[in-house]
């Protein structure tokens, strides 16, 4: 079994928004407090995020020490955003959409080992 929880982020009109650490940090602690060791794995939505907000903060869970559980990504929006945004709906667009997809699957799969790094970010434009 897999749950998809959410992760513990700052209200989107709080005037001090949460750090990427500090969501890491609560998102965990609050997992760890409500779901069993024995639940294999935790996929996360990416809802209320932007696409690199969310990859970030699921990069920072997976770099915290002890975690009883696998953590990965449900991210449809996030995945999905950047692709729509260059594809505008018209097939001379396709090539860039496809990159787009592949550059945020890429991102993403570093970030479910904690190996994604913001430099990644601007790689994507060289």
């Amino acid at each position: 079994m897999l749950l998809k929880p959410n992760m513990v982020l700052s209200g989107k009109e709080c005037p001090q928004q949460a750090s990427v650490q500090e969501v890491a940090e609560a998102t965990v602690r609050c997992m760890k407090r409500v779901v069993p060791a024995a639940v294999p794995g935790l996929v996360f939505l990416s809802g209320g995020q932007s696409d690199q907000q969310a990859t970030e903060h699921l990069n920072a869970m997976n770099r915290l020490p002890d975690l009883p559980w696998q953590l990965s990504f449900s991210f449809g929006r996030a995945l999905q955003a950047p692709v729509l945004k260059a594809w505008k709906g018209e097939a001379a667009n396709v090539a860039d959409a496809q990159k787009a997809f592949h550059h945020r699957a890429l991102c993403n799969s570093k970030a479910r080992f904690g190996k994604y790094t913001e430099e990644m970010e601007t790689a994507k434009a060289a």
